[in-house]
């Protein structure tokens, strides 16, 4: 169940091993926002990394 707004299970789940693994590499994390149009999770981290993770978990750079 997927509650409109919020993201779903198996993108939190991308989301906290991303941002475990990036914080690691000692880089700052400038943004995580929901589409809430597309539902699909922006994130924003150092100078460079651009991510997008889809509503299935799957994630890619931008």
């Amino acid at each position: 169940m997927n509650i409109v707004g919020l993201p779903t299970a198996e993108q939190l789940k991308t989301c906290f091993v991303l941002s475990a693994s990036i914080t690691t590499m000692y880089q700052t994390i400038s943004l995580i926002r929901l589409d809430e149009r597309t539902k699909v999770i922006y994130f924003l981290a150092g100078e460079e990394i651009e991510l997008v993770i889809l509503e299935n978990g799957e994630w890619s750079f931008v």
